[in-house]
C-alpha cells in the first residue's frame, strides 16, 4: 500500500491525559519487522498533551486545558526533552495542531478558535501573532452550542489551511501567509447539520478530503480545488454497518499512501471502519468493522511503511497495532502496549 522502507530506523511519539492517569508523552522504539512498540521512556512536563506533531527532530504538543498552551520537545534523546517555554494559544482546550510554513497551527475547540505560534531557528515557539475566531452552532445543543474547531492543518497546494469545526458543521478554509503565518478567512463551507464534523484527510492526489463526522457516524466526501481554495461536498459514506447497535462517535480518519483505503476509528463501537477508495478518490465506500484492540480509540495512524495501523485505546489504555492486508485493507492484530490515557500517536 505504498509507503518507505519498513526497516528504516523508526521511532513512536504517544501523547496522553496526565488527568485521567497518562504519563505524558511516551517515547517508543518500532521493531522493524513486527511493528512492535517499546516504550523507552516519557515526560510528564506538560499536562494533558493529547495531540502531537513531529517536525524533524522537534515535537510539538497542545496542552489540552483550559488555559491552553503548545509546547516543543527536543527528540534527540531517549526521552523527550522541553525546549523553550511553553506558549499561550490565547484559547482554550486545544484538541490538535500541525506545523505548516514556519509556524505552528492549533485548533482550540472550547473556544472555537485557530492560533499561528511561530517556531524559532532552534525549534522553540514564540508568542501567538494570530487568533482566529470562528462563529456558528449547530442542532445538537449539548455539543453544538457555539464553534468547537477540532482540526487544523495545511491544504494540499501550500497555500491554505482548513480547520474543521464540530460546533458549527462546517469546514473554514483560510489563505495562509507563508511570511507571517497569519490566516486570513477565504471561504467556508457548510456540512449537514447536526453531523459534528472532527477531522478530515485528504487524498493523496491532493483532489479529495474524507470529513470524518462524530455526531452522526459518516464520512462526507469532498472535492477540494487547491487553485481556488474551495471544498465542496459530493456525499456520504457510513462508517459503520447497518446493524450497529451504537451509540457511535467516530474520531479519526486516515488514508492509504496508494489511496485505496481508508481507515476510521469509532469510538462507543471499539471499531475501525475499512472503506475502499474508487481510483479518483470521489467515493467511498464501506467494507468491513474489525475490533480496536481495546476501548475508546480516540487516534488512528499509519506508520512510515503504510502496511502497519496503530489505534491509541484511550478507556482501555494502550496502543495496539494491526497489520494491513495489501489486498482487502482490512486490518489484522498484531500486538499492543501499555498507555494509559493514550490520546494520540506519531512516528518519525
Amino acid at each position: 500500500m505504498g509507503g518507505t522502507d519498513a526497516r528504516e530506523p523508526v521511532r513512536a511519539f504517544i501523547g496522553s491525559f496526565t488527568s485521567a492517569g497518562g504519563r505524558g508523552i511516551l517515547a517508543a522504539d518500532v521493531d522493524p519487522d513486527t511493528g512492535a512498540l517499546t516504550v523507552t521512556g516519557a515526560t510528564d512536563a506538560l499536562p494533558d498533551p493529547s495531540y502531537l506533531a513531529l517536525a524533524g527532530p522537534v515535537l510539538y504538543a497542545v496542552s489540552e486545558t483550559e488555559e491552553g498552551v503548545v509546547a516543543a520537545f527536543d527528540v534527540t534523546g531517549a526521552v523527550p526533552r522541553p525546549l523553550g517555554a511553553p506558549a499561550s494559544v490565547r484559547g482554550a482546550g486545544p484538541t490538535h495542531l500541525a506545523v505548516a510554513a514556519g509556524h505552528v497551527l492549533t485548533a482550540n475547540y472550547t473556544s472555537g478558535s485557530v492560533t499561528t505560534l511561530p517556531i524559532a531557528a532552534d525549534g522553540s515557539l514564540g508568542a501567538a501573532t494570530d487568533v482566529a475566531r470562528h462563529e456558528g452552532s449547530g442542532p445538537v445543543t449539548d455539543r453544538q452550542s457555539g464553534p468547537h474547531a477540532h482540526q487544523v492543518l495545511p491544504a494540499p497546494g501550500g497555500r491554505r489551511a482548513v480547520a474543521v469545526d464540530l460546533g458549527a458543521d462546517s469546514v473554514t478554509i483560510y489563505a495562509l501567509d507563508v511570511a507571517t503565518g497569519a490566516l486570513r478567512p477565504h471561504g467556508e463551507t457548510a456540512l449537514k447539520p447536526g453531523t459534528g464534523p472532527r477531522h478530515l484527510a485528504f487524498h493523496p492526489s491532493g483532489a479529495y478530503a474524507y470529513v470524518l463526522n462524530e455526531l452522526e457516524p459518516t464520512l462526507t466526501v469532498c472535492r477540494w480545488d487547491a487553485g481556488t481554495g474551495t471544498l465542496e461536498p459530493l456525499g456520504e459514506a457510513a462508517v459503520v454497518p447497518a446493524e450497529a447497535g451504537g451509540p457511535s462517535y467516530p474520531s479519526e480518519v486516515v488514508v492509504a499512501p496508494d489511496g485505496r483505503f481508508l481507515w476510521a476509528a469509532v469510538r462507543g463501537d471499539d471499531t475501525i471502519a475499512v472503506l475502499a477508495l474508487d481510483p479518483s478518490g470521489e467515493r467511498a465506500e464501506f467494507r468491513t468493522a474489525v475490533d480496536c484492540g481495546g476501548r475508546w480509540p480516540r487516534d488512528l495512524a499509519l506508520d512510515p511503511s503504510g502496511r502497519r495501523l496503530y489505534a491509541a485505546n484511550e478507556r482501555s489504555g494502550d496502543v495496539t497495532w494491526f497489520d494491513l492486508d495489501p489486498e482487502t485493507g482490512v486490518p489484522h492484530r498484531a500486538g499492543s502496549v501499555d498507555a494509559p490515557a493514550a490520546s494520540c500517536v506519531v512516528f518519525g
